[in-house]
């Protein structure tokens, strides 16, 4: 979900949400044999392995990715895709991307007519006070997780929430926020699915469930979102 170099917490969780958002990759990409592109797989190799073992010729793309045949550890923006694709996954990654709209289009140039790209982001613009405050009282104590660190770094800084996530996303990494990410995939993508979903759950260590009920509650924000889009014609 957030970085590389994991510590043990970091670790867990990550793949707690690769195990749930797994099922989301299987039934919304074309059924093997297919070719397909993972955008920023991480050090765990994302879904590469469970695509894989399903039949599919899957490839991750990512400066931190594991070594082997099925990794390339180069940034998208400088792969060159060798033979079109049936999919592209894109998993919490391109919210860092440096050329967003570079990449949308080298994504659906990458794309066989009918192909689909599958993205699921985090919509940090969403990580308002209550949805902080939610989480940080869920959170144990002690753990070196990015909500650990977020809450720790706003206490340091003497900041409001509103305006210490603002600076750390804007300011300090340039992350893009879901509405650019969305308005830049209209350029080249017809949505077939959007879809709001809980994010904060495998940090926090309580269920899916948990955090979509807070969410339909109002208490907190969707912190994540699934998009299914295929290329315009």
């Amino acid at each position: 979900m957030h970085g590389t170099g994991h510590s043990g917490d970091t670790e867990a969780a990550d793949r707690r949400w690769l195990a749930a958002t797994w099922p989301f990759v299987r039934d919304s990409v074309p059924g093997p044999p297919g070719r397909v592109v993972e955008i920023g797989c991480g050090d765990l190799g994302g879904f590469v392995p469970d695509l894989r073992r399903s039949g599919y010729d899957a490839v991750g793309v990512d400066p931190e990715a594991p070594t082997g045949p099925s990794f390339r550890q180069v940034e998208f923006e400088t792969y060159d895709v060798p033979r079109p694709v049936d999919a592209v996954v894109a998993c919490t990654s391109l919210h860092h991307v440096g050329d967003l709209h570079l990449t949308v289009d080298s994504v659906a140039d990458a794309l066989l007519p009918g192909g689909v790209l599958l993205v699921v982001e985090w919509a940090h613009e969403l990580f308002d006070e209550a949805t902080a405050r939610w989480c940080f009282e869920r959170l144990p104590h002690d753990g070196h997780t990015f909500l650990h660190h977020h809450r720790d770094a706003c206490e340091e800084s003497g900041l409001s929430w509103s305006t210490y996530v603002r600076r750390w996303a804007r300011d300090e990494h340039r992350l893009h926020t879901w509405t650019e990410i969305e308005r830049a995939l209209a350029t080249r993508f017809t949505p077939v699915q959007v879809e709001r979903m809980p994010y904060f759950w495998p940090t926090l260590g309580i269920s899916e469930a948990d955090e979509l009920a807070a969410i339909r509650s109002g208490t907190i924000q969707a912190g994540a979102v699934r998009y299914v889009g295929r290329p315009l014609a």
